[in-house]
């Protein structure tokens, strides 16, 4: 079966939060597949890398999903990076959505069969007090969820400077965050999953501070504290504190994530099949992974195109602790906006239901995104964060 590709759109509509870049490629026989690229606030880079493909692969056959990820990364002489990552991602995803229609079984089926019956959730808090986090952490155990992530915490919120940038001091954060998780530590016990994502915002030294400032077994995990660049800050930080990393939502390739696997670096493979390169490359990166002993714990930021490639993913891989939603009884981003995407996975509370058609399971309404993107008003806003410390430098976002 031969599926020659006719053309690759982009569509870049408001959901909820933030865009959303949603790829369509249709083929010459009428079949189309979807896919979404991670890479947020850098939506428009990323559709000219997805345009610059698609000069190449029109023409091409889509169900030759591996041989196109070879071309794409491998065929310029300035290969990979996060953007063209990214739109390799998309592209990726939405072949394997093409292949899955036009054999007539669900993706995961092409990345080796299911292995669990549903895909377990890990939901973020969203509070900004103490007693608002221990309530909210509460209700959550009370609903069913058992791993529950956290955000950073401060006694002197940040405030705005002249420039519109945000004020934002670790170390007061390292204080804080850590006082209150030991405080939800003993409100929620012993049995709670709990972990914290702080967004890379620490150095070596406050990673560390923070780390020692709790009781032993108050965290189960902590994602991102510092920058993923060297390797080795975060080999020198594992020195300092016996605490399980999760690290890898950034990472673009299995070479990002060698050394993080191989030196033991990372305890939880936070993998975006959005950013890492679609299914053809995270399910290497689950090889890997496996040999050493890691399992996934995905980065799902985005909506429901990302959902269902990572819900797949989850089915089809051994090593899976659970994946991140956006949608729990503390957090509703409006990721998942039922009219863009009429056909979608399933969440039951702390778990997702695997869906058994073909392809990936996910519609998207094209002609509502370009009615919406018509209707939007035209702004220039900035979609980075501009983090600052008291004296005015910046600080990671």
């Amino acid at each position: 079966m031969r599926l020659p590709i006719r053309d690759i759109k982009t569509f870049m509509p408001q959901v909820g939060l933030r865009k959303q870049l949603i790829i369509k490629v249709e083929t010459e026989d009428g079949i189309t597949g979807w896919g979404e690229a991670g890479l947020s606030s850098r939506e428009n880079a990323v559709a000219a890398a997805v345009h610059h493909y698609r000069d190449f692969l029109i023409g091409k056959d889509a169900m030759r999903a591996g041989a196109l990820w070879q071309e794409m990364y491998r065929s310029q002489y300035f290969e990979g990076g996060r953007v063209l990552a990214a739109a390799i991602s998309a592209i990726d995803i939405a072949l394997y959505d093409i292949k899955g229609k036009a054999l007539g079984v669900p993706v995961y089926e092409l990345l080796g069969g299911k292995q669990r019956d549903v895909v377990p959730l890990f939901a973020t808090t969203t509070a900004t007090t103490l007693p608002e986090l221990i309530d909210q952490g509460k209700l959550l155990v009370e609903k069913g969820w058992n791993v529950i992530r956290t955000g950073i915490y401060s006694s002197r919120p940040g405030d705005r400077l002249e420039n519109g940038s945000h004020i934002y001091e670790p170390r007061e954060s390292v204080a804080t965050t850590a006082e209150w998780l030991t405080r939800l530590r003993e409100a929620l016990g012993s049995e709670a999953v709990l972990g914290i994502d702080y967004h890379h915002r620490l150095s070596v030294a406050e990673a560390a501070s923070f780390c020692q400032r709790m009781p032993p077994g108050t965290l189960d995990f902590l994602e991102e504290p510092i920058r993923d660049e060297a390797p080795e800050a975060y080999e020198s930080l594992r020195t300092m504190t016996p605490l399980p990393f999760a690290i890898g939502e950034e990472f673009s390739s299995k070479w990002q994530f060698l050394p993080y696997l191989e030196r033991g670096i990372t305890n939880f493979a936070r993998i975006d099949v959005c950013n890492v390169g679609g299914f053809t490359e995270a399910m290497k990166v689950a090889g890997m992974a496996e040999a050493h002993y890691i399992d996934f714990m995905p980065h799902n930021p985005l909506g429901p195109i990302c959902t269902a490639a990572t819900v797949h993913f989850a089915a089809a891989v051994s090593n899976f602790s659970w994946m991140e939603i956006r949608s729990s009884p503390t957090e509703e981003l409006g990721f998942y906006d039922a009219e863009l995407f009429p056909v979608q996975c399933i969440q039951d509370g702390p778990r997702m239901v695997i869906p058994d058609g073909p392809g990936l399971g996910v519609e998207f309404n094209e002609e509502l995104a370009v009615r919406r993107a018509a209707e939007e008003p035209q702004r220039r806003a900035d979609p980075m964060r501009h983090l600052r410390r008291r004296d005015g430098s910046i600080t990671n976002a």
